[in-house]
């Protein structure tokens, strides 16, 4: 599934978006930059990850690598001009388009918030998990993490995963766009300031671009 403001202008918008509990968070936020990005003239592409949402692959089949393969194949199926990578996205974003990590993710944050998690519900369930137990379990058959399913190469995957801005790609840290990260929130939710400032800055980024 792809959701897109695709009106055929020059300056074309690939969103990597955030991964897992994030993504649910983050989403309304996702959709309110793109909103604005259109309004200033700029076509916006965001297309699920394998196994995500609409997909119809299986999840736990999935590696980084493949994911990474999948949004540089869509980059260029779609004709992007550049990059947008929010959170996580940042580990799969194409490198060779020019754009901006958005608070990038590194792999081994995302594991630990999602072992966290788990461990803090089983302990609530009078279960006993430790993140060390469980990621040893995950690098041999997998986990299934805040209802996500992610199999065992993704896991070793994530655990040294690093973003790596390419050429011509600039990182945007949270503290730009004031406020605490959305993904910070219990529930998913929406700040119209932020989005506002997030998508002022990609707009002024590319004016200065082009002089």
């Amino acid at each position: 599934m792809l959701l897109a403001f695709d009106r055929g202008r020059p300056v074309r918008v690939l969103v990597c978006p955030a991964w897992f509990d994030e993504a649910n968070k983050l989403r309304r936020f996702t959709v309110e930059v793109m909103r604005r990005l259109d309004a200033a003239g700029i076509d916006t592409l965001l297309p699920d990850l394998p196994g995500c949402n609409e997909s119809l692959v299986s999840l736990p089949l999935q590696t980084l690598a493949w994911w990474h393969s999948a949004m540089t194949s869509a980059a260029e199926m779609l004709g992007a001009t550049h990059v947008l990578a929010i959170r996580a996205g940042a580990l799969v974003a194409p490198p060779n388009l020019p754009g901006w990590h958005y608070a990038a993710q590194t792999g081994p944050k995302l594991l630990r918030g999602l072992l966290r998690a788990r461990t803090i519900a089983a302990h609530e369930a009078g279960i006993t998990e430790t993140s060390e137990d469980l990621i040893a379990l995950g690098r041999e058959s997998g986990l299934t993490l805040g209802g996500w399913s992610i199999g065992a190469a993704m896991i070793r995957e994530l655990e040294t995963a690093e973003p790596v801005l390419a050429p011509g790609q600039s990182a945007i840290a949270q503290s730009t766009i004031d406020g605490a990260g959305l993904w910070l929130r219990t529930e998913p939710d929406d700040d119209p300031g932020q989005a506002d400032r997030l998508a002022a800055l990609i707009v002024r980024s590319l004016s200065e671009a082009t002089g």
